[in-house]
């Protein structure tokens, strides 16, 4: 499994490619670089194929000056020409530094998530200067029974220059490192890939490494991973690349990791006069801001109002491409999202999820439908995400029920009639897709009726003062003592008796 938020103010529109053959010499253009196609090119679901490769990613950004805005391919293309025409993760990365090495890379530093139905792979990739095509990059397979997580900083440090079967790299990604004086051999330090191209800084460990963190405190507390080193306290050891969780987790469990706010910890976001009165844990932007010249900064959850779309991808061996590879979609915030499952070779993608814009808001679009009950449950968040979280629970819940008399039923008409299996696995996928939209646009008009004007409807539909919590009003009493104090009893009558 690996699991991915795309992190932006847009509408994403969910991509479905459906598998093609190509006459010799046909291409694909993108930013006027003509790619060869294959004679044969992979359905893909968003950014899943029908040969259950997956492909998730995170972009470090690095040294600046190593950034080409005049290469062809940004990171997504990669992972497209990628999922196209490779059936494994290692297939996958020769064709992603292959094609970054040929027409151009114009993005910048990126880390990858890749797995198939038996591997998964960490990759960085950054390139090497505005007049270059040169990529340099590494990538490590992650052991079989640990996770490993990354966000928005360079993970990989050290790492096996002699173990193929587990590591591999450009040949000259600790050469030009040393070019530039990146690194120095002589230092006595080993060469970490991460601190040459994404040095550490307070900004990227507060941003970053927190929301490492926070997936591997909670996959596996037995560690006692300190908060030191998010924190940029002196001499912190940074996180291991991959821990061993403490049990296995189970598809609901990595949901359930792709939803936090550090609660629980001394970070909680719902909690502070910065929560409102209501435990609000979104943040606005901009993150860093000042207060009498001194800087200061949120925190970045893992859960933001930001994400634009997710998925928690499903690569199995033991059963057939189209049954073993499941992309569980969701759109917006983690938090307070449905992840629906599609298989890997639907031949269509829900309409609702392939539509809408974000200068023009829509019911039809899932993603406004999810924007709006998630923005909508910020204005009195403690109590309607409640709401939000019983159906989230119900559906979920409902789609993990369905699964294996689902995929059974796929199973055996993989066997006796493969397209009967395809078309069986679009409808389901498509229409629980739709079902769920559908109920979240239910859940909007229950919270608008349900919460309205600051009153709360009881189970027979009759509004009652809700009112603020008393932790948030003692902070209102602290800053404004006075302005909202009632004169006691006592010195009501001893006024009259004065006016006497």
């Amino acid at each position: 499994m690996i699991t991915y938020t795309c992190d932006g103010e847009y509408h994403p529109i969910l991509q479905h490619f459906p598998a093609a053959d190509h006459k010799p010499g046909e291409t694909l253009e993108i930013r006027g670089a003509k790619i060869p196609l294959p004679s044969h090119t992979y359905t893909v679901v968003g950014w899943m194929n029908e040969h259950q490769l997956a492909i998730g990613e995170t972009t470090f950004g690095g040294r600046k000056e190593l950034h080409n805005p005049r290469g062809a391919l940004v990171y997504e293309d990669l992972m497209r020409l990628a999922l196209l025409q490779a059936k494994t993760a290692r297939q996958a990365i020769r064709v992603m530094t292959s094609a970054a090495e040929t027409y151009g890379y114009r993005s910048t530093g990126e880390t990858f998530s890749i797995a198939d139905p038996k591997e998964v792979w960490i990759m960085e990739l950054i390139g090497t200067g505005p007049k270059s095509k040169k990529v340099v990059w590494v990538a490590r397979k992650i052991p079989d029974g640990y996770i490993c997580a990354h966000a928005n900083k360079a993970r990989i440090g050290t790492f096996p220059l002699h173990d193929p079967e587990n590591c591999i790299y450009s040949p000259d990604v600790i050469r030009f490192a040393v070019k530039k004086g990146y690194y120095d051999p002589k230092s006595g330090e080993p060469f970490r890939f991460n601190e040459a191209y994404c040095p550490s800084t307070p900004q990227n460990q507060r941003y970053g490494s927190m929301r490492v963190w926070s997936v591997f405190r909670r996959a596996a507390p037995s560690l006692s991973l300190s908060p030191a080193y998010h924190r940029a306290e002196k001499g912190a050891k940074p996180y291991p690349l991959w821990i061993k969780p403490d049990k296995k987790l189970a598809l609901a469990d990595v949901f359930a990791l792709m939803r936090d706010h550090y609660e629980g910890t001394r970070f909680d976001m719902t909690k502070g006069v910065d929560a409102g009165p209501f435990g609000m844990p979104d943040r606005w932007r901009p993150l860093s801001w000042k207060v009498d010249g001194r800087e200061y900064a949120w925190e970045r959850p893992i859960s933001t109002q930001q994400t634009a779309y997710t998925f928690v991808s499903q690569s199995r061996s033991w059963l057939p491409d189209p049954v073993g590879g499941v992309f569980w979609y969701g759109v917006d915030n983690t938090y307070t999202t449905c992840y629906i499952p599609l298989y890997c070779a639907i031949a269509r993608p829900p309409r609702s999820f392939a539509v809408g814009s974000l200068n023009r808001f829509s019911w039809d679009s899932a993603w406004w439908v999810f924007n709006f009950v998630a923005n909508f449950t910020n204005l009195r968040y403690r109590d309607m995400v409640k709401d939000v979280q019983a159906l989230q629970k119900d559906l979920e819940g409902t789609f993990l029920a369905l699964q294996p008399a689902v995929e059974k039923t796929a199973c055996e008409l993989c066997r006796k009639n493969p397209k009967l299996m395809t078309r069986y696995l679009t409808d389901y996928s498509v229409t629980h897709a739709e079902m769920t939209v559908r109920k979240w646009r239910e859940l909007a008009e229950l919270l608008i009726r349900k919460y309205n004007d600051g009153y709360i409807q009881d189970e027979n539909g009759r509004p009652r003062n809700a009112g603020y919590p008393q932790e948030w009003l003692k902070l209102v009493v602290k800053n404004r003592p006075e302005q909202f104090r009632l004169p006691a009893k006592e010195e009501k009558t001893s006024e009259a008796k004065s006016a006497k």
